[in-house]
């Protein structure tokens, strides 16, 4: 792994936001950038053809490091991917257009590089945003684990909860276009595609601070996650793993993870009539047998019978959730 030039730190960071349609949220990406602590960087927005007034917004910023560039919708994948090949310095810095960061996100990434050089993928903790409210879940990370570095596959394997994604992490890029940066046929996963093709062939450094905020209040049509929108299983990364076959074997960590994410993620398509060959064609290669019986449990269980039971589930979290606002309410 190229050693850091100690000389060349204050041209560190490359800030790449991916922008489509976050009028309501860019301003606020935006100037979490520019309040850093750290000021050695540059802000590459790409527009990916949005047809609110995202780039009106956006364009509003006047600084010299702020740079935009404008595409025809392509693309999540294929828009951060263009913002890595306008970058000039060593470090990319990834945030979405509907989170944030605190001030000392880039100055906290800088001295975990300078820390662990030897890594090629640098994150840290978030805040997980829900209703106004800032939680910090469980990661995966031993106890009393500050920093340094870490087995992402065993942690995120641990817990479930996303220890990286595109809006606090720090990539190295010339590892970044050695892997061959996010898969455009991608739009579900694809963080998590090139996660794994990093950790594959380099270490992974993680600072346990949350810095970042993930904004699970975006309005629903505009968040790729979290809905009940069923992607094309040809651009989900779950149902294109054929490449990972050998590595699965030769990693239990790895292939762990894989298997919880499969048995967690699937079942919207399991229920679909459309896919459910294609999700039993997967389920078929799943060790079940490290994992809760739960999961055995549900995809045993008929189809119809299965539809009944996440019924009567959904109808008690939800009456739960009624009764929980009303106690507020009333005190």
């Amino acid at each position: 792994m190229k050693q850091i030039d100690l000389k060349e730190t204050y041209k560190m960071f490359s800030v790449v936001i991916p922008l489509y349609n976050k009028a309501n949220y860019i301003q606020k990406a935006i100037e979490s950038v520019l309040s850093q602590t750290m000021q050695a960087f540059e802000l590459i927005i790409v527009d990916d053809g949005s047809t609110d007034n995202s780039l009106q917004k956006a364009s509003r910023f006047k600084d010299v490091r702020i740079r935009t560039v404008q595409q025809s919708n392509a693309g999540v994948s294929v828009t951060r991917n263009r913002g890595v090949e306008q970058a000039n310095f060593p470090y990319i810095a990834f945030l979405d257009a509907d989170d944030w960061w605190h001030s000392e996100f880039l100055m906290e990434m800088w001295s975990l590089i300078l820390q662990f050089p030897q890594a090629c993928l640098y994150g840290s903790n978030y805040y997980y945003v829900k209703h106004g409210q800032h939680k910090v879940e469980y990661k995966g990370l031993p106890d009393g684990f500050t920093k340094g570095y870490v087995d992402y596959f065993a942690i995120y394997g641990r817990s479930f909860c996303v220890p990286f994604n595109c809006s606090f992490v720090v990539v190295q890029r010339e590892a970044f276009l050695k892997a061959g940066g996010f898969c455009p046929a991608l739009n579900l996963g694809e963080d998590l595609d090139l996660w794994i093709r990093l950790t594959l062939t380099g270490k992974v450094a993680y600072l346990n601070k949350p810095l970042a905020y993930s904004n699970q209040d975006v309005v629903a049509e505009h968040r790729a996650i979290g809905t009940h929108r069923l992607h094309d299983p040809a651009r989900h990364i779950l149902f294109n793993l054929d490449y990972l076959s050998s590595e699965e074997k030769a990693s239990v960590t790895l292939k762990h993870l894989m298997d919880g994410l499969r048995v967690r993620s699937l079942l919207p398509y399991y229920l679909s009539d459309e896919y459910t060959q294609q999700v039993m064609t997967i389920l078929e290669k799943v060790d079940f047998a490290r994992h809760p019986f739960y999961y055995r449990f549900i995809y045993k269980m008929p189809k119809s019978l299965l539809k009944r039971y996440l019924q009567v589930r959904r109808s008690g979290a939800n009456l739960k959730r009624s009764m929980l606002a009303c106690r507020k309410e009333l005190i």
